[in-house]
């Protein structure tokens, strides 16, 4: 694992990442994060967030814009920065507590023995892995006393979410901006990087001379720090840019693609009971 920290102490180095966010990056980063709030309502007064942090450059980035528009105090909320340890290394649960200390981010740690239990499970393990750490961030986060949680899921996720679920699951659907939890009553997850682009996200870390996991996955704990993912989203990731290179409007396209759906032109769609109708229910009509 490559440990070389960017220079100055943690005050200078936290000091200078809140900088870039409101001077170099601000159009890009907190803007864009302030939009997806006001437009999807992702925050209201007296809201008690738990951001969820998973060494991430999305996460890490997602708690300092959190603090940023804390910082702007326009209504009561409080923030629980959260960390659950699903059984890392050694080495990179230090590389998170570190990250955290340098970026001036008080984190609430807890620790679970998830990839203990899906390490050796052969079919879907990153499905149930996944499912299984959002249980256990919303429990805890309701033992805080939050209503929320707060996820770094960023714009790429989305159009990429999008592709994945036509080429390989046969269905269009994206990653919502905020969802109600089927299981634990009165929490709910909400996505504010919803409107930032992975670029930027990349190029204030690089700014910063700021290195993070690549994820809270056991399968890419073992690649160490950025640089491998799942197969499947590489290559729509992959085509995604290689598409947005011939065509810049490409990425928006594909976001808008799941805000501008006719169900006159739609052979087919579930209602929000999960049943299916088809267009010639009413063909005659």
């Amino acid at each position: 694992m490559d440990t070389v920290l960017p220079s100055g102490s943690a005050e200078e180095i936290a000091q200078r990442a809140e900088n870039s966010i409101r001077a170099r990056f601000h159009s890009r980063l907190f803007s864009r994060f302030a939009q997806a709030v006001v437009k999807y309502g992702l925050i209201r007064p007296n809201d008690k967030i738990a951001v969820c942090i998973s060494g991430g450059k999305d996460s890490f980035l997602m708690a300092k814009l959190f603090q940023e528009i804390k910082r702007h105090d326009k209504f009561p909320f409080e923030l629980v920065f959260l960390v659950m340890d699903p059984g890392y290394s050694a080495e990179n649960r230090a590389a998170i507590e570190r990250n955290a200390a340098l970026l001036k981010i008080p984190v609430t740690i807890f620790e679970t023995d998830i990839f203990a239990n899906v390490f050796a499970i052969e079919k879907s393990p990153c499905y149930l892995c996944a499912r299984m750490r959002r249980g256990h961030l919303y429990r805890r986060a309701q033992e805080l006393g939050c209503n929320k949680i707060a996820l770094g899921h960023h714009y790429d996720d989305v159009i990429e979410t999008i592709l994945m679920g036509m080429l390989y699951g046969a269905q269009v659907q994206t990653m919502m901006p905020k969802v109600k939890s089927a299981n634990f009553a009165g929490m709910e997850l909400i996505r504010p990087m919803y409107f930032v682009r992975e670029r930027d996200i990349e190029a204030w870390r690089d700014a910063n001379g700021l290195r993070f996991l690549q994820c809270a996955c056991k399968f890419t704990e073992m690649c160490g720090l950025e640089g491998c993912m799942g197969s499947k989203r590489k290559k729509v990731k992959g085509l995604i840019r290689t598409l947005e290179a011939e065509d810049p409007v490409i990425a928006q396209n594909i976001f808008k693609s799941v805000e501008n759906v006719n169900l006159a032109t739609i052979l087919a769609y579930k209602d929000k009971s999960g049943v299916k109708h088809f267009f010639t229910e009413d063909y005659d009509v």
